[in-house]
């Protein structure tokens, strides 16, 4: 993923700016001696990211790994409601909130238990145990509540493969 240095002439968006990770924030005009710790500051967190992606392909299956702001948190698998994707980057939802992954839900689908997890459209991989209720609609499609209230919707093609597999506990 990009790191992002903010270099701008007005200091009052600092904060904003590392509520949304960026690694610097430089105000104009910009010596060489501050950019050139900005820099250094981008190559050490380079290095980091890349010892956190070796120990994530270590995390043992029970787990995974999600990112809020510049934090990693490891996750137990159970308490994983679901897994969704938006413009292109994957959410994991558990009953508290939400963090970002690396892996695409497709990635996501061949790690983890066929018995657990189930793919219920393009956008969401759904934890089974999370599921209190499958409610067809008109149209061959329908929708899961999740035990946090929310309710996912399900592909025509995902819908009868849903119930077969809830069916089978």
């Amino acid at each position: 993923s990009p790191v992002v240095v903010f270099c701008t002439a007005y200091d009052q968006y600092a904060i904003d700016a590392f509520e949304v990770s960026a690694v610097d924030y430089l105000l104009k005009p910009v010596s060489r001696v501050r950019l050139s710790k900005a820099i250094e500051r981008v190559r050490g967190t380079k290095d980091a990211e890349k010892g956190i992606e070796k120990a994530v392909r270590r995390v043992p299956p029970a787990l995974v790994l999600g990112k809020r702001a510049n934090r990693y948190r490891v996750i137990q698998r159970k308490s994983v409601l679901y897994f969704s994707s938006e413009g292109g980057l994957t959410q994991l939802w558990t009953h508290e909130q939400y963090y970002w992954m690396e892996p695409t839900l497709t990635e996501l689908e061949s790690r983890l238990e066929d018995a657990a997890f189930f793919r219920i459209s393009r956008q969401a991989l759904v934890n089974l145990g999370g599921v209190t209720e499958v409610i067809p609609l008109i149209g061959g499609h329908g929708q899961v509540k999740l035990t946090n209230g929310k309710a996912l919707d399900v592909s025509r093609r995902r819908m009868k493969p849903l119930i077969e597999q809830l069916e089978k506990g």
